[in-house]
């Protein structure tokens, strides 16, 4: 392969500078894409590959070579736009021009889309795919059907363009337009000019050409074919942009980025973290030398030997780092790497005017757009700070509303692009400047956003949703001012950049659309709180059952490992159970009516199952030497973030939003729900301000070793106002308990409810006349519509109460 490893960088100088518009440019031009693709095939084979460290230097010097031919353009043509404006126009992604190999495209497979988008081609870019120039050329493109003989005859020699669109033949729906990827990438397509004076339709035919064929006129084009430009949507302005072939260019410069540059930029910053660890591991060496006796000359000699070898090694790798920071994270090479981030920024801005044609796009658009910006923000600093960019504050709000718009994006299919939008939105929220940003895009798009948001859980991976909101949160929860919990302060974290322990930086502004939405759409709170509901509900079961299962392995006389993954499984369950309810928390603060005003339709019910999964939480986390406390006694590595503080302010937040921040008529309901609950234990509530029963107490007095928790003594994370409120509530519960005791007559066992055997028969159903609580029906009526008893469908529910008489 004369073009793989590491001599064609070397050769681009002499292709692509010395001969400006000779037709070694182009020949430039079909190496470098027979490069890509050999690099993009054989990501996986290192002795094929070009070395990364190339790579890196080869981008750097071919973003400099464009920039200069591409200004240099500009001098010559003045309504060109110059290299700070460049970008990669649409039509390059789906008229056939380049080949992007078997490169994912946001829509998915190419054969989908052209064969799913063929009318919007037609319609919008004049764009129609000509399936007499593909070929079978696989054992499945042999059994698809050929077009007949007939149809063939009766295809139209020329079409009649009405509103300046061409009307679509009938063979465009041929079968043969399902052909493999790589073949369609190339095919030959029949193109029109709309912004041309239109009278009889012509057709350019542009034959199926293989990368080493190409000429000058298929990407610069002649004769009123725009070669590249081919296929122009009316959606791109009308402005010459810079020579075809500059185009393609930095089209490559996109995805070598893509390919190779991005992670061995990563890879170097390690040599920092390495440089660290010999500076401490020398440091050490040096003391036990200085603290080792003078009578032991062996352990003198070998700690000497140490020290030589981690001296070495620093002052190389030293060296290394003095070299990386010069010529691979300067301020010049911030700068490249900047500009091809805004080249991405308005690529993708261009393609999202099209509508449905921004399919067609690579993924790795979106991909170089992300990583270019984490690149900037992670490897560059503290050396250079990407905020002394110019146009800084502008990009990074660019950047936000590509994020807010598009990680819910229909016309984005793959999985794994969208899950990295996703993460990308929920890094973006962390941090106080690019949280700023996300709120200076415009109110629509932010309104958009924050509904995407909200949509139900089941109907996508909601981890990530759910952790976007926890970050709009976090500051003005209950005792959640924290950026590491109370019990890991004396441990050292890994990485202390990494977004969750970044200090909290809530969004007043994305709460309030937040709250405006759950507010007006009556559809959308229920739904909503119901997927968080069942989540909640998946997740702490999840939690309980894994506890169990290390208590009974740690519990065993034989020497037992638990396995660190599901370790690390546990103490995710743990975290989305302490994530999920201070979304509810954020909930119950911004619209308290969805739960208290039960002339809604769905917040009885919502009340209902909030107040029984609070209880089933406080009763697993308070019960005295329960198993919760066994494990986190514990202190298994893998399990540190599992203790009673996070999970128990999370659960008190919304219990004092519930019973103390609101209003007589609001409070007595949720009162009412909580205690009618079967679960609902008062010891549960004394249990968070260190009160215990004094069965409770006498047996802690016998094992000195035992803490009481008690959230008066997290002085530094929870206020005095808020300690006050948890104390009202308590003495609420404990007045209101008692009356509800001291009222409640005793019911006999055919007064209950056949379902649960706790509450009192209170609903009779529509129309077979069946009966239970209300509690059980509600919830029942929720993902079933058929009795309990005869399976009749349950057209109604109606309020029971037993005649006085019987």
């Amino acid at each position: 392969m004369p073009f793989s490893g590491s001599s064609f960088p070397c050769e681009f100088t002499t292709c692509f500078s010395s001969y400006q518009g000779e037709a070694s440019r182009y020949i430039f031009l079909n190496k470098f894409r027979k490069f890509l693709q050999e690099n993009a095939s054989n990501r996986g084979n290192l002795t094929v590959l070009c070395p990364p460290e190339y790579m890196v230097c080869f981008l750097h010097r071919l973003i400099a070579a464009l920039r200069f031919f591409w200004d240099g353009h500009k001098v010559k043509a003045p309504a060109a736009l110059g290299s700070e404006e460049a970008y990669v126009p649409p039509q390059l992604f789906y008229n056939g021009k380049v080949d992007y190999f078997d490169l994912q495209r946001l829509g998915g497979l190419l054969s989908h889309l052209k064969k799913t988008l063929k009318d919007d081609l037609a319609a919008k870019a004049n764009v129609l795919i000509d399936p007499a120039e593909l070929q079978a050329v696989t054992m499945d493109d042999l059994d698809e059907d050929e077009e007949s003989a007939t149809s063939a005859a009766q295809r139209p020699s020329a079409t009649l363009a009405i509103g300046g669109a061409l009307a679509r033949p009938g063979w465009l729906s041929s079968p043969t337009l399902g052909r493999a990827n790589r073949f369609l990438s190339t095919a030959a397509v029949s193109l029109m000019n709309p912004r041309r004076p239109l009278g009889t339709l012509e057709k350019v035919k542009v034959r199926t050409l293989s990368v080493e064929q190409r000429t000058e006129e298929d990407i610069e084009g002649s004769n009123g074919n725009e070669g590249l430009l081919l296929g122009r949507p009316p959606e791109e302005p009308d402005q010459p942009i810079t020579e075809n072939s500059l185009l393609e260019v930095l089209d490559g410069i996109v995805m070598m980025y893509n390919l190779s540059v991005h992670q061995q930029l990563g890879k170097m910053v390690g040599v920092s973290d390495d440089v660290n660890e010999y500076a401490m591991a020398l440091k050490d060496t040096e003391e036990k030398i200085s603290r080792c006796p003078k009578r032991r000359r062996d352990i003198h000699e070998e700690l000497l030997k140490s020290q030589k070898v981690f001296s070495e090694k620093l002052n190389h790798l030293s060296r290394r780092l003095a070299w990386i920071n010069v010529t691979i994270y300067s301020k010049e090479k911030m700068q490249d790497i900047y500009w091809l981030l805004r080249v991405c920024i308005r690529t993708i801005e261009h393609g999202d005017r099209t509508g449905s044609l921004f399919a067609f796009m690579p993924e790795f658009y979106l991909s170089v757009a992300m990583n270019s910006y984490s690149a900037l923000k992670n490897y560059f600093s503290p050396v250079n700070s990407m905020e002394e960019l110019p146009g800084y504050e502008e990009t990074l709000m660019r950047l936000a509303a590509i994020l807010a718009k598009h990680f819910a994006d229909s016309r984005i299919v793959g999985t794994d692009i969208r899950d990295s939008l996703m993460q990308a939105l929920a890094s973006y929220v962390c941090y106080p400047h690019s949280l700023r940003a996300v709120e200076r895009i415009p109110e629509e798009q932010r309104i958009s956003m924050m509904k995407n948001l909200l949509a139900p859980y089941e109907q996508r991976p909601w981890a990530q949703t759910n952790w976007i909101l926890v970050r709009l949160w976090r500051g003005c929860g209950f005792g959640y001012r924290y950026t590491r919990l109370p019990h890991l302060l004396k441990t050292k974290p890994e990485d202390a950049s990494l977004p969750s322990l970044q200090k909290p930086c809530p969004s007043t502004l994305l709460q309030r659309h937040m709250a405006d939405l759950l507010h007006s759409d009556c559809d959308l709170a229920p739904s909503f709180l119901n997927s968080v509901l069942n989540q909640l509900n998946w997740a702490f079961s999840e939690f309980i059952g894994m506890i169990q299962e290390i208590q009974q392995a740690a519990e065993r006389l034989e020497r037992n490992f638990v396995d660190s993954r599901q370790l690390k499984v546990c103490a995710t369950c743990f975290d989305l159970s302490v994530s999920l309810l201070r979304v509810l928390e954020m909930t119950v603060t911004l619209a308290p009516e969805i739960f208290l005003d039960w002339n809604r339709p769905s917040s009885e019910l919502l009340l209902r199952r909030l107040a029984q999964l609070l209880n089933q939480v406080l009763n697993r986390v308070t019960a005295e030497r329960n198993l919760f406390d066994r494990v986190v006694n514990l202190r298994l590595p893998g399990l540190e973030s599992v203790d009673h503080y996070p999970i128990l302010v999370a659960v008190t937040g919304i219990l004092v939003r519930l019973l103390v921040d609101t209003d007589a008529q609001g409070a007595e309901r949720a009162t009412a729900v909580l205690l009618a609950d079967p679960c609902f234990q008062l010891r549960s509530i004394q249990y968070l301000l260190g009160h215990a029963e004094p069965a409770a107490m006498a047996a802690a007095a016998t094992a000195t070793e035992k803490r009481h928790f008690s959230l008066s003594t997290y002085t530094e994370y929870i206020s005095a106002e808020e300690l006050s409120k948890v104390d009202k509530m308590l003495s609420h519960l404990s007045e209101e308990s008692k009356q509800a005791a001291a009222t409640t007559l005793p019911t006999s066992e055919e007064d209950l409810c056949p379902i649960c055997y706790a509450h009192p028969i209170s609903a009779i159903f529509r129309p077979c006349s069946h009966k239970s609580c209300k509690a059980c029906i509600n919830q029942h009526l929720m993902n079933n519509k058929d009795c309990f008893f005869c399976k009749a469908t349950i057209t109604g529910v109606d309020d029971f109460t037993k005649p006085a008489s019987s």
